[in-house]
């Protein structure tokens, strides 16, 4: 098995070229929304790219309900890569876009606070466990491939169980013509979490003003990293402190999720408002907004609340967040 994982993974790599390859122009290089010049900025802009969190396969970690697989190797890459999307819009909420990590240095109690919330473990809320449970609801077996389309659903019913006040908007795409769309909404949308695709890699954490993306690769297999006494984490893998690739978005699959993150309600005016100027006014719309939930849609039941006691409670409240959201007045996002 790990003999195919790794031919697997060798492929993968095949189409990209390593960030320290990339020609020395005076192209800006935007990261989730902030913008780097490659070339005076190359040291700042690999910074900005390993403080992200990395979530990857893992093994050896305790069965998933108790019976499952211990490795989500070869089908949990979706999965990570929504890890990665949600654990991004949590530190720009708890810790802000401009936050660095540094190898070596002690972090803030917020920055352990989130990485516990994704450890693999059933009573870690955001975990592979959780989500992979959760995907049952979503018509998947546990240790079934996810598609993008499927992690967005699952992340907005975990992001319901966190207290925050902001937004997270993941818009999921099935469309063969929508690379240009992807491309400008990358450019024009300042407010990028991430981009997991069907054909990897999978999770795309920037983009430049060129035709190529800059990506964290979910396909590598870790052991299983737990807790110290203390509570603290170990993170040094869960940072990508190697060189990142680049790809041509051709190569990119556009069955994709993109995930944008609105701090306060005034970022999400601004969202919709960008969102139809610069890419809902083609006739041919990847997906659109309305201001009521559809008549003919099924009502918007939320998801009950994990029946065991998960690490990084403090970020559940789910009936205070239904509040807060108000879901009758805000746009809904519809998918095409």
């Amino acid at each position: 098995m790990e003999s195919v994982l790794s031919k697997y993974e060798n492929q993968i790599t095949i189409f990209t070229e390593y960030l320290e390859e990339y020609p020395n122009t005076d192209e800006l290089v935007w990261i989730l929304g902030k913008q780097h010049l490659l070339k005076t900025e190359k040291s700042k802009l690999l910074s900005d790219i390993s403080a992200r969190l990395w979530f990857t396969y893992r093994r050896k970690f305790s069965p998933i309900g108790g019976t499952g697989p211990s490795s989500d190797a070869g089908w949990g890459c979706m999965l990570r890569c929504g890890q990665m999307m949600l654990a991004q819009a949590l530190i720009c909420r708890h810790l802000g876009r401009d936050w660095s990590w540094e190898k070596q240095k002690e972090q803030p109690k917020e920055y352990q606070r989130i990485l516990q919330c994704f450890l693999d473990r059933k009573d870690c809320c955001y975990s592979i466990h959780q989500m992979a449970q959760m995907g049952v609801g979503e018509g998947k077996s546990i240790g079934e491939w996810f598609g993008p389309n499927t992690v967005a659903q699952v992340l907005k019913k975990l992001a319901l169980f966190d207290e925050w006040n902001s937004l997270a908007v993941y818009v999921s795409m099935d469309n063969t013509v929508v690379i240009e769309d992807i491309k400008k909404m990358c450019r024009v949308l300042p407010l990028s979490a991430d981009t997991p695709g069907d054909r990897p890699p999978d999770s795309l954490t920037a983009s430049n003003q060129s035709d190529e993306l800059i990506f964290l690769d979910p396909h590598t297999t870790q052991t299983f990293v737990d807790a110290e006494e203390n509570g603290t984490v170990n993170d040094q893998t869960f940072h990508c402190l190697q060189s990142p690739q680049r790809m041509n978005i051709l190569n990119l699959d556009p069955s994709v999720a993109l995930g944008f993150f609105c701090k306060e309600e005034k970022d999400f005016d601004n969202w919709c408002s960008l969102v139809q100027k610069e890419i809902l006014k083609e006739n041919l719309r990847m997906f659109e907004l309305v201001q009521k939930h559809p008549s003919h849609w099924p009502p918007f039941i939320p998801p009950a609340k994990p029946e065991v006691t998960t690490t990084g409670a403090e970020f559940i409240d789910s009936n205070e967040q239904l509040e807060e959201l108000d879901l009758e007045e805000d746009f809904e996002i519809l998918s095409v």
